[in-house]
């Protein structure tokens, strides 16, 4: 078992609301420089689920399950911050509003810029929520330590998820299971951000060739992923020799620059942190959740 400062660790409400999706213009441009106009982020998604392709939908960033987030107009404003922040992948959600009122679910990712906290419900909650349905979390997990791990730093994870990973101990590190690794070279939006304890950042998948080469293609919603040379410390950057693990929360983009969203669950310089192959390393598996219930 691993011992960490779990006990110690504030389990604080926050409250958000199902957001609607947004479209400031009808075009975007892919990363071959055409127009298309397409589903994105926000909303309901009624038939994308954790546990399903990041791959192969007809959208564009798009989140699976219910969008949600503290205030819809103000999405870079201090409540949104704290809503993202707070909230950690795993943590239990509940509808406190509406014909869903009652409906529990669990956290599945964070996606940066839009601000969204990602959250799977049943599909029979799914059918009676609507947008604006507000939903209150039990953020816990923010400022999660390894005590025997001081070298790796935990980022957006609740204590619970944590004790599911099928995690195990080897000379002196930690093994994570993932389904993937992933070349720092095809790290993209969001890097170079100030802070992993809120938010994304993207696979790129601009070089198609690339990605089927390396399997890329074939990632799922909530697959852990290991990112090689990535520093998440305090940040987004490259770091040779830095490893980090983190969750795919959004599907893949058009837009140059994007692709399958990460979350940060695990970072580490000091190579006290490792990772193996698991094809089945996906939290919903882990939780029986989305494709799994």
């Amino acid at each position: 078992m691993l011992r960490t400062n779990a006990s110690r660790l504030v389990r604080l409400s926050v409250q958000g609301q199902i957001t609607p999706p947004l479209q400031r213009t009808p075009y975007r441009v892919d990363r071959e420089g055409v127009p298309f106009v397409l589903p994105g982020t926000g909303g309901i998604a009624y038939n994308v689920k954790v546990g399903d392709p990041a791959f192969g939908w007809v959208g564009d960033h798009v989140e699976p399950g219910v969008s949600t987030a503290a205030s819809i107009d103000e999405r870079s404003g201090a409540r949104n911050q704290a809503y993202n922040t707070l909230t950690c992948v795993g943590n239990e959600a509940v509808v406190i509003s509406g014909d869903a009122k009652g409906a529990k679910g669990i956290v599945t990712g964070k996606h940066g810029g839009i601000e969204h906290v990602i959250i799977d419900f049943a599909q029979e909650d799914l059918e009676k929520m609507v947008i604006e349905d507000k939903v209150l979390i039990k953020a816990y997990g923010l400022g999660l330590e390894l005590l025997d791990y001081p070298g790796i730093t935990v980022r957006n994870l609740d204590p619970g998820l944590l004790n599911k990973l099928e995690l195990s101990e080897e000379n002196g590190r930690l093994i994570v299971p993932v389904a993937a690794k992933i070349p720092a070279r095809l790290m993209g939006s969001g890097i170079g951000a100030s802070t992993t304890a809120s938010g994304d950042y993207d696979i790129t998948t601009t070089d198609q060739e690339e990605i089927k080469a390396l399997g890329i293609d074939q990632l799922k919603f909530g697959d852990l992923v290991a990112l090689e040379d990535s520093d998440n410390r305090f940040g987004r950057s490259y770091r040779k020799g830095a490893l980090t693990v983190g969750v795919v929360v959004h599907s893949d983009c058009l837009v140059a620059g994007h692709g399958p969203g990460v979350t940060t669950l695990f970072t580490c310089i000091d190579g006290s942190l490792d990772v193996r192959i698991d094809a089945e390393a996906n939290i919903a598996r882990i939780l029986q959740i989305g494709t799994y219930r």
